[in-house]
């Protein structure tokens, strides 16, 4: 499972300090995450089979600044699969330098629709979520 996306920095997205706002790289981050999901179909075949994607962790680390006008390479990449989650490696570059702005892990569960409960990931979810 790997995916990558770019994203602009508007002004909108800077906070007082003419950077962009810490809470925007949540955003940023989750916006790679859809993304991926997305693009491969895995988010469609998860819904079809009642599961809904429930962040219940982020650890974010901030290593540099972006300003307004970078355009933003978000990387993110499949590290674990659990029996009950599944935790990914985020990674957001300036495009000009490559020069790391974030490192993340964000860790969620399968929330099974009808019970609101984790669901357990058989090998058959292990797989589909795997080939992304």
């Amino acid at each position: 499972m790997k995916g990558e996306i770019e994203i602009k920095v508007r002004g909108y997205h800077l906070d007082i300090y003419a950077h962009v706002n810490n809470a925007r790289y949540v955003e940023f981050l989750e916006e790679a995450r859809w993304a991926l999901f997305d693009d491969s179909e895995v988010g469609k075949e998860m819904i079809s089979r009642g599961f809904a994607f429930t962040v219940v962790n982020i650890n974010v680390s901030y290593l540099s600044e972006a300003r307004v006008n970078d355009v933003l390479v978000i990387i993110t990449d499949l590290k674990k699969i659990g029996n009950k989650s599944i935790t990914l490696s985020q990674k957001i570059f300036c495009k000009t330098d490559m020069k790391q702005v974030v490192d993340a892990e964000v860790t969620f569960v399968l929330v099974n629709m009808k019970t609101g409960k984790a669901a357990v990931i058989d090998e058959e979810i292990r797989s589909i979520i795997s080939q992304v």
